[in-house]
């Protein structure tokens, strides 16, 4: 087949306006600017340490998952070929191991039937988006800085999003509270709001116990659900693991978002949604909203990858759905990380350099991020310099802020990195970070 050489362009502005949104650009610019530089070292992407994968380990969990099946359930084996070659239940094949999986780790108790297997965790809030935000005027509250994944989605759906700015603890309920409340009287819908309570992404921020229950009580008085993003609760560094607002939750407010990307594998593509909220139709007859978001589900992918799904499954059978205790190895690696990380900054910049330099960073009890806040610009222009003449990648956090700010800010990671390369890329990003305070003339 050839092609009119004349055919006419798509014009930019017909298609969707997210299009041209920078949310959309984020992951796309980050990706491909790893890919020019590969061999810069990268504390840009918020990906899983892969020294504890093997390809054969793959055929172990699927011979896992099928073993449960017919010695555990008594299945027989043209049934198991039925369960794992064809398509299945549109809300996942493994909600019974996840809901056991959640009441074993995090205390959360919900029937199996409220758990949607969705493929990873972003078309779990693209469903729990489009079910919820029904009117114009709804309105999704966010921490900010957020995480693009959720804005991103939001923008894909037209649903407007109000930035709320977080603290030194993480979210903040009353400014929850505020928010909601002057929205409602500008006339629009404050319909639910979304956190991540632990190691937040991208500020590493964390609620503390007493936050989690006053985040719970403003939910309730300002009829607000919740959406809890839980991807790095395991990873505590520091002191011990707090409960999850789903494992609080009384009042059926809390959708508890969840993933295997960083507890299991990520490759497997295989996220979860627990929404055992009761809807009630016109005509009254009652359902779970797992069983709503399964008719949304329907109609995009129809259902999450089998195989994908008997993977995780398997590893789930083989530590007897105890997740928390099979990521031991894990947790301790990333604990490592973030305190060899940590250690690096406070080295090559001790304490009269960092007030020289005007140079501050958090200190996260737990999961992969931290943010250094710098005396420059570290936008995207940076970066590319950082990694084109220092040889070390980052996240600009600006990308993060749906409302301007993050402009001198930059996020670290430290999940996919050997300590050996945190000491060497943190060396080549002091020597960047001196060079940039310096000015265009400054020493390269």
């Amino acid at each position: 087949m050839t092609y009119a050489t004349t055919a006419p362009a798509l014009a930019l502005d017909d298609l969707h306006a997210s299009l041209t949104d920078p949310v959309l650009d984020a992951m796309n610019f980050l990706n491909e600017v790893v890919a020019r530089f590969p061999d810069a070292l990268s504390f840009a992407p918020g990906r899983p340490a892969e020294g504890a994968f093997e390809v054969e380990d793959l055929a172990r969990h699927l011979r896992s998952y099928t073993g449960h099946l017919e010695r555990s359930l008594g299945w027989s084996r043209d049934r198991v070929r039925t369960h794992l070659f064809q398509y299945g239940r549109t809300n996942g094949i493994i909600h019974e191991l996840i809901a056991r999986t959640l009441a074993n780790d995090e205390g959360i108790h919900v029937p199996p039937e409220s758990v949607v297997v969705t493929t990873g965790c972003q078309e779990a809030m693209l469903l729990t988006l489009r079910a919820l935000f029904a009117r114009p005027e709804d309105t999704l509250l966010v921490s900010s800085p957020c995480y693009v994944g959720i804005t991103g989605a939001a923008r894909l759906l037209d649903i407007a999003t109000h930035p709320v700015p977080e603290g030194a603890g993480g979210p903040d309920p009353e400014a929850f509270r505020t928010a909601a409340r002057r929205l409602r009287a500008a006339g629009r819908r404050p319909r639910a709001l979304y956190v991540v309570p632990d190691f937040a992404n991208p500020s590493g921020t964390s609620m503390d116990l007493a936050a989690r229950e006053l985040l719970l009580r403003v939910a309730a008085e300002e009829d607000l659900l919740v959406l809890e993003d839980d991807p790095y609760g395991f990873f505590v560094r520091a002191g011990s693991a707090r409960p999850t607002l789903k494992a609080l939750d009384r009042e059926r407010r809390v959708l508890h978002l969840g993933s295997f990307a960083k507890t299991a594998l990520p490759g497997a593509r295989v996220g979860y949604v627990v929404a055992d909220q009761e809807v009630v139709g016109r005509d009254g007859r009652r359902s779970l909203l797992a069983d709503e978001l399964s008719k949304i589900k329907s109609m995009t992918t129809v259902n999450t990858s089998a195989v994908g799904q008997a993977v995780i499954g398997g590893m789930l059978v083989e530590c007897g759905c105890r997740l928390r205790e099979a990521n031991a190895g894990a947790i301790a690696h990333y604990a490592g990380n973030l305190a060899t990380l940590l250690g690096e900054l406070e080295r090559n910049f001790p304490e009269e350099r960092r007030r020289r330099l005007g140079l501050s960073w958090n200190e996260p009890t737990g999961g992969y991020f931290l943010v250094v806040d710098v005396p420059f610009a570290a936008d995207h222009a940076a970066l590319e310099e950082s990694a084109r003449t220092f040889g070390v990648l980052w996240t600009p956090m600006s990308d993060f802020y749906t409302d301007g700010g993050g402009e001198h800010r930059l996020r670290l990671s430290c999940s996919a990195l050997t300590a050996d390369q945190i000491v060497e890329g943190v060396r080549r990003l002091a020597r960047f970070v001196e060079s940039r305070a310096a000015g265009p003339a400054g020493s390269r």
